[in-house]
């Protein structure tokens, strides 16, 4: 006995069988018996950590300190890094739907677009707006588009949610100044240049593929409606004053990304001082979307006859969803947590190292490894550069073979999004997608965006 839980906690194998039992578990609790995710989430995350040879003080810590435990830290993290943003987010949203502001914006996509195109226009959308901005916040921003195009096209919310995802993870994983290719670009020196370059040589065909192809596919296929608390009706005094203008909404809806992307670019090229200092300030995304919710709040609601009470109402009413969302994601990212505590991501990466593959391909598999076994893209970029970066810089290759070596990672990163995923969960829950429905659908989407995304790394190589 004592040799086989010695094999459970310290082997690659045995690392591996606790995680997949681990997962298969939670699957069959929420998908077969029904329970609640968060309930399964924690309840299969403790029983993880103590058969995976975490101690009970690290798990949970002790009467007096719990601060450092596992169960906290995994909570927090993420939470703490999502919850001012999803609520501001949804607040802004709310805002949108009830002045008609995004049906004003969706209408001018699909005068664009054609209605046919409606899907095409997501993912536009979420490609370039993504850019600036974080996945998470994107989605929150962003999702009352999906929602307004989902009703008006009487059609699966899939169709229209899955290009717009594609968006924002290809250029999540791909593209500066996300966190994940800007750090594997300092580990193998690489100009940013070369890296937004071969970003988006393998970054927009994943994006299409992924998106559009396989969005467009499964999308028909599988039948998702809109939940009745997001559908958020047009006021009778936005329909009695008229459709608010197309520039107050883009106003409304760019400024959080005008500011976040201000924080960036001047965190990078406007030297210390008053003025980045200033950027930073405004740039930090729960400032920049505070700003933008009271411009929205001003714009859209009190200039165009809201009431103070109705729109106290209307903030209120549209976070009641957001409790569940949350509780959700964090059990998510707790589990995330627990996988790493046991060790089972050191372990697929150390295997990974030695397998004695060429090097594009073992930066893919690494980095995919390092994500199916932790869920986070960027936590997989970052530790598969950190595993590969003597190596690389002793080999002298050039600038644009390096920048295909972090696209490697980057598709990699972004491989299987599962249950350990807290991306997975947001979506699962801000989409009304069941476990299994979002399984078929984002899960294969980010395959589809990863092997796509490796495949023409790998193409490209060729050449270079």
């Amino acid at each position: 006995m004592t040799s086989f839980i010695n094999w459970l906690h310290h082997d690659t194998a045995g690392l591996l069988l606790l995680a997949a039992v681990g997962i298969a578990v939670l699957l069959i609790l929420i998908i077969k018996v029904k329970l609640e995710p968060f309930i399964a989430l924690l309840v299969v995350g403790v029983l993880v950590a103590l058969a995976g040879g975490v101690s009970v003080q690290d798990l949970v810590g002790s009467a007096t300190k719990s601060s450092d435990a596992i169960i906290e830290k995994g909570f927090a993290g993420i939470l703490g890094h999502i919850t001012v943003i999803i609520g501001l987010g949804t607040v802004l949203g709310a805002i949108l739907e009830r002045s008609g502001g995004a049906e004003v914006l969706m209408g001018r996509l699909v005068k664009l677009f054609g209605e046919k195109g409606t899907p095409l226009a997501m993912g536009v959308t979420g490609f370039v707006l993504g850019i600036p901005v974080f996945f998470d916040i994107g989605i929150f921003v962003l999702a009352p588009l999906v929602y307004v195009a989902a009703v008006r096209g009487g059609k699966s919310l899939v169709l229209y949610a899955l290009p717009l995802l594609a968006g924002l993870s290809v250029t999540h994983a791909f593209l500066p100044p996300h966190p994940g290719p800007v750090a594997a670009a300092g580990l193998f020196h690489v100009d940013l240049g070369w890296l937004i370059i071969m970003g988006l040589a393998c970054g927009i065909p994943a994006w299409f593929a992924s998106g559009i192809l396989w969005g467009s596919w499964i999308g028909k296929r599988v039948m998702v409606n809109v939940p009745e608390d997001r559908v958020i009706d047009e006021s009778d005094e936005a329909k009695r004053i008229g459709e608010p203008a197309l520039g107050t909404v883009l106003l409304a809806i760019g400024m959080p990304m005008f500011l976040i992307l201000g924080g960036t670019f001047g965190n990078i090229f406007v030297p210390d001082g008053g003025l980045r200092t200033a950027l930073q300030f405004v740039g930090n995304p729960a400032i920049a979307l505070t700003i933008a919710v009271l411009l929205a709040m001003w714009l859209l609601g009190t200039r165009r006859g809201m009431s103070r009470e109705e729109l106290a109402e209307l903030t209120s009413n549209s976070l009641r969803p957001v409790g569940m969302i949350l509780l959700v994601v964090g059990a998510g990212a707790f589990f995330g947590a627990v996988l790493g505590a046991t060790g089972v991501g050191t372990a697929v990466a150390d295997s990974l190292a030695t397998a004695g593959l060429p090097l594009l391909l073992s930066a893919f598999v690494i980095a995919a490894g390092m994500r199916i076994a932790q869920g986070s893209a960027t936590v997989a970029i970052v530790t598969t550069g950190g595993i590969l970066a003597p190596s690389v810089l002793a080999a002298g290759y050039s600038q644009p073979q390096l920048a295909l070596l972090v696209m490697a990672i980057a598709s990699g990163s972004v491989i299987a999004s599962h249950v350990n995923d807290g991306g997975f969960w947001i979506i699962s829950k801000y989409f009304n997608m069941s476990v299994k429905d979002t399984l078929k659908t984002w899960t294969v989407l980010e395959t589809v965006l990863s092997v796509v995304g490796f495949g023409m790394a790998a193409l490209l190589w060729q050449f270079v």
